[in-house]
């Protein structure tokens, strides 16, 4: 593979973020059975990542059922898992340079809408590499969701992943579109194809627990200030209200979230008694195709 459209050393620490991811989603995919909490999982595969001196690369999501992103536990949660079907997404990050993949676990016996993402992220994968349109990839996601009897989620897409930053373009559709731009040697790019047997359409929830720095502003509110803080040290990445300090955090990120100093990520989910599988990995383009830095999650067997 041709790493000279990459800046040096990233192509590496792209390559180790995705070791992490993958190492951490094969246990805690395990760990996705009935009873035990949400936030077990989540403190878990957080807690992992740290310990393999990588980077969280944004907070570990858990969507049930209808949900489809940023649905994230809170502090002291004790949701457990049932009879649903969960995506679970984890984001790790070397040096800034960030792996993203995510797997769907179906305790609802739905397999084929599981395997509906999976087989259009396999295609997806296949069409993708330098010089490809991304409408063109998002054709072959959409053929294969279609060819299930389902729709893809198509308001929701993939996207670029660059240093320090988890959503850039290019946006890669899940459906096809006849004027796009090109991948290009050089990007990173995570595919996550959705697919549902509801309407193709997410909206915002009023659930928020997952929070990203807007502006550096100056704030009157001691406790805010704090919080402030705390949120400096995540390297303008997303993070989870539980990663604050407990006493008056979230009063805290209101007045931030009121002052315009940070955006929140309201839970994304398709209609009520709908179900959304997910399947998502991170790809580097090179001049001469692409790298899968997340290869050893999913199987397509």
């Amino acid at each position: 593979m041709s790493e000279s459209a990459f800046e040096d050393g990233a192509v590496e620490s792209y390559r180790e973020a995705g070791a992490v991811l993958v190492e951490t989603m094969n246990e805690a995919r395990e760990m996705v059975e009935p009873g035990r909490t949400h936030l077990e999982v989540v403190e878990w595969a957080e807690d992992f990542i740290r310990e393999s001196d990588a980077g969280i690369a944004f907070p570990v999501n858990i969507s049930v059922n209808e949900e489809a992103s940023h649905a994230t536990p809170a502090r002291e949660d004790e949701t457990t898992f049932g009879e649903g079907m969960v995506c679970l997404d984890i984001g790790v990050h070397i040096d800034g340079y960030i792996a993203d993949a995510a797997v769907t676990v179906d305790h609802t016996g739905t397999v084929e809408l599981v395997e509906a993402a999976e087989m259009a992220l396999e295609a997806a994968i296949d069409e993708a590499g330098p010089g490809v349109e991304v409408g063109v990839v998002g054709q072959a996601i959409e053929d294969v969701i279609r060819g299930y009897g389902y729709t893809p989620v198509l308001n929701l897409s993939g996207h670029g992943v660059q240093r320090y930053d988890a959503h850039t373009a290019p946006n890669v559709p899940n459906r096809g579109v006849d004027r796009s731009v090109e991948l290009e040697p050089g990007q990173a790019v995570a595919i996550e194809p959705f697919a549902t047997d509801g309407r193709g359409k997410v909206g915002e929830g009023t659930v928020e627990e997952i929070y990203e720095l807007e502006r550096e502003r100056s704030v009157r509110d001691r406790r805010a200030r704090q919080a402030l803080e705390e949120i400096a040290e995540f390297d303008g990445l997303p993070f989870a209200a539980r990663w604050l300090d407990g006493d008056g955090a979230d009063m805290a990120l209101r007045r931030l979230k009121q002052s315009n100093v940070i955006t929140s990520y309201p839970v994304l989910k398709e209609a009520e008694g709908s179900l959304v599988s997910q399947a998502e990995h991170t790809l580097l383009i090179t001049e001469d195709g692409v790298e899968v830095t997340t290869a050893g999650i999913h199987s397509f067997d």
